[in-house]
């Protein structure tokens, strides 16, 4: 799920013009890891539980990898605004430009996800896609109606369609009231909800998952603070703070087991995004290095350059892989985990890669139909 190119400055990315570095790379081997999970979940049934070997249990967690895109968009796209008093510059052409780069690949990856669901192999188990599937979807209103979906990756789509919606209203409370009052009034009306719910809280797959969602985004707005904050602040180890905030997320994943987790959900994508947000500001200062010099890798920047088509189309793929081929070739279980590894995985790198270059780069490269079709454009 690619989102927004922030802008960043030289050295940590946040002074002056230019790109932040570092945030391609994370949205690379964010979209990689949810082809990995993806990988596992068909090879070993069973999920939420564990049915494949302990030492690949760590590819289980696909989820908390959207929630890592959520945080990330918010944080690029606030870097602009943080720069100028947290103000937009028009909600009209914030959401075209955010319409122009997000909807081209993923209308063509939805009539590829049709395409593959109809003739090939089904990615729901109510049957292929039907009329329907194609309305609800092609809206991008799978978050509030219901359809047989085309591809399971992409009901984040909607969740971040819906909260560029309200980037504006966010933008403008951050400006008004303040950092605290937003981060604070979003997550109190969420976990409200929850204490309310009860046991009826929505799982994983369901539908009207935005506003659980939506204080993980605002992290990220909030987060992107650090792009003008002072020298004291921007020197803080937010490295290290964000390795303390993610140690106890990460033990009580340990100790509770899969199936825990994915049920607990809601409130685990709460625990986990301070400790996301304050990797952000981390990366975004220029720390750890170690990191950043990973990150800066040309592979890296590659990678992040169309994550989002990696992340559109990739699921398609890798059932072909799973339900068609691997059957003819390898036995169940780690077999074909393995076969789609070595198949599935860079079949769907180098398809992405190729679907980027047609439907995605063009519109992330030009503003327009006029820039984009113009002869100089065209040489």
């Amino acid at each position: 799920m690619r989102q927004a190119d922030g802008t960043g400055g030289t050295h940590g990315g946040t002074r002056g013009g230019g790109h932040v570095p570092g945030l391609d790379g994370l949205r690379g081997l964010a979209a990689l890891y949810v082809v990995l999970f993806h990988c596992w979940l068909l090879a070993f049934p069973g999920f939420p539980k564990n049915s494949g070997p302990p030492w690949l249990g760590w590819l289980m967690y696909g989820r908390l990898a959207v929630v890592f895109f959520l945080v990330l968009s918010g944080f690029s796209l606030a870097i602009s605004p943080a720069r100028g008093g947290w103000r937009q510059g028009g909600v009209l052409r914030f959401l075209r430009r955010r319409a122009w780069r997000i909807l081209p690949p993923y209308w063509a990856a939805l009539a590829l996800s049709v395409v593959i669901g109809y003739f090939v192999v089904p990615a729901s188990h109510h049957g292929p896609p039907n009329i329907r599937t194609v309305l609800v979807y092609g809206l991008v209103a799978q978050d509030v109606l219901t359809a047989r979906t085309p591809n399971g990756a992409f009901w984040s789509i909607a969740v971040e369609a819906q909260l560029y919606l309200v980037f504006p209203l966010l933008l403008l409370v951050r400006r008004r009231l303040g950092a605290v009052l937003l981060v604070g009034g979003v997550t109190l009306l969420v976990v409200l909800r929850g204490l309310l719910a009860d046991n009826a809280l929505p799982d994983e797959g369901d539908n009207w998952l935005t506003p659980n969602l939506a204080p993980v985004f605002v992290a990220g707005l909030v987060g992107a603070g650090i792009i003008v904050a002072g020298e004291k602040v921007r020197r803080m180890p937010w490295h290290w703070l964000a390795a303390l905030a993610a140690v106890p997320v990460i033990l009580l994943i340990a100790v509770q087991g899969s199936a825990w987790t994915t049920k607990h959900y809601f409130w685990m994508d709460l625990a986990v995004a301070p400790a996301m947000t304050m990797f952000l500001a981390a990366i975004a200062t220029g720390r750890p290095a170690c990191v950043m010099r990973l990150l800066a890798m040309r592979s890296m920047r590659s990678l992040g350059d169309f994550s989002y088509s990696l992340y559109l189309i990739h699921l398609p793929i890798v059932m072909v892989v799973v339900r068609k081929i691997a059957p003819q070739y390898v036995s169940a279980g780690l077999p074909t985990f393995c076969f789609t590894l070595v198949l599935g995985l860079p079949a769907s790198v180098l398809s992405a890669r190729l679907f980027a270059r047609l439907f995605e780069l063009p519109f992330k490269r030009n503003r327009s139909w006029k820039s984009m079709l113009s002869p100089a454009r065209s040489r």
